[in-house]
């Protein structure tokens, strides 16, 4: 790919996951400039598809966590706009996106992931759903955790240890999307395999070394865990047998393709006490900040960070154009 490109690099926005998208997006931005590119920095808010008219740049960087980055939103507005993007389409995002959408396609397609009910708000007011509480705890067991179904970063994930601490951590779950999951808790190792997918026509999507991410403190791995350097210790590539790390790879790629990625993807799995992986959740925009699980996979396989983005910024021209967006 030719250097010298006018690059928009997305960032921002107003979802919870600001201050990540922000962090990610900076360090996108020294890194396209490094390579020779001119970027424009776009804080993504209610100018940006005039900005984006405006600019006509040739290329969108999209480093926006959570609501419009995430969700399919951005991307199809850039479909709209003629402008090739970085990561997933509109599509493949609202599948990752929807953790309850993306564990029901897993069930489908054989994927383990973890147990799990999911309980709409809404439900609870209008249909007494509360009263199937007593049969959900029965079938997912405690600990369990309890997640919005949508969102990233671990925001709003609560854990519950006993009956009596599953309607406060429904509140606050609650308190961030109208639908949660209630998936039962694995005491195991977390891991990540990061996809980087295809560049060309001619290249398929590769798995990256897998990362454990040991928290010091914190019983799962929760936001402050992810983001304050220090907080958690990182070990890429995780000292697991080969088989599993083998077995890790495959399941990210199935999950990857199963949701129809493209580009870059992180998926996060699960290692149990009798080695059983399960697959958690998929991330269309991995976070790319100076303790973000995606740079690490890729340095641990030789590739540097101004490598990493110049190839996540060239698949951007590899996806087969899309017709049918609409403002």
């Amino acid at each position: 790919m030719s250097a010298g490109r006018l690059v928009a690099v997305l960032k921002g926005g107003r979802s919870l996951e600001r201050s990540v998208s922000l962090r990610s997006g900076a360090q996108v931005q020294e890194a396209l400039a490094r390579l020779g590119h001119e970027v424009v920095a776009i804080d993504a808010g209610e100018r940006l598809v005039p900005e984006l008219i405006e600019r006509a740049p040739e290329v969108a960087f999209i480093a926006l966590h959570g609501r419009d980055g995430e969700d399919g939103t951005v991307q199809g507005l850039l479909d709209a706009l003629g402008i090739p993007y970085t990561g997933s389409g509109p599509a493949a995002c609202m599948r990752a996106t929807d953790k309850l959408l993306a564990k029901l396609l897993m069930l489908e397609a054989g994927i383990p992931t973890p147990v799990f009910h999911a309980l709409r708000e809404a439900s609870i007011k209008q249909l007494g759903a509360g009263a199937a509480l007593e049969r959900i705890q029965e079938e997912v067991g405690f600990p369990l955790v309890v997640k919005p179904a949508t969102g990233g970063s671990a925001l709003g994930v609560k854990f519950a240890r006993s009956p009596q601490e599953l309607p406060a951590a429904l509140v606050g779950a609650f308190s961030y999307d109208g639908t949660v999951l209630l998936e039962r808790y694995v005491r195991g190792r977390d891991l990540a395999v990061s996809v980087l997918g295809e560049i060309s026509s001619a290249e398929r999507a590769r798995a990256m070394p897998v990362v454990e991410a040991v928290p010091r403190s914190e019983d799962f791995y929760d936001y402050e865990s992810r983001y304050e350097i220090g907080m958690t210790t990182f070990v890429c590539p995780a000292a697991l047998p080969a088989a599993a790390t083998e077995r890790a790879q495959e399941l990210a790629l199935e999950t990857y393709e199963l949701l129809g990625c493209h580009g870059v993807a992180r998926i996060d799995l699960l290692l149990d006490e009798e080695e059983q992986l399960w697959v958690l959740e998929a991330n269309v925009v991995p976070g790319m900040t100076e303790t973000s699980l995606l740079p690490q996979a890729a340095d641990a396989a030789g590739i540097g960070f101004d490598e990493l983005v110049e190839g996540i910024l060239a698949s951007a021209f590899a996806r087969e154009p899309r017709a049918g967006a609409s403002l």
